[in-house]
């Protein structure tokens, strides 16, 4: 059953809908209400990657003291050649 406000409501915008151009094809409020919440969204998004990221230590620890270059060649094998097979 109906509200008398929700009948009100429909009686008054009824011929506003009739005014509007019918090839004109907008996005209105909820296009708007749509885009702030996705915008609030990716805002809070990158606000909370910043303070992860300020977290991260991207200094190397200098503790093994190993040459820059042994690292990729540990794994080579005793002939010089990488892990799938080619040289």
């Amino acid at each position: 059953m109906p509200s008398v406000n929700a009948h009100l409501a429909m009686t008054q915008l009824a011929p506003l809908a009739k005014e509007v151009d019918e090839n004109k094809v907008t996005p209105g409020v909820l296009g708007f209400i749509v885009f702030a919440v996705m915008a609030l969204a990716v805002w809070g998004l990158m606000k909370s990657m910043n303070r992860h990221m300020r977290k991260v230590d991207f200094k190397e620890s200098t503790s093994e003291k190993e040459p820059v270059g042994a690292g990729a060649s540990a794994g080579a094998g005793a002939e010089g050649k990488r892990p799938d097979g080619e040289k």
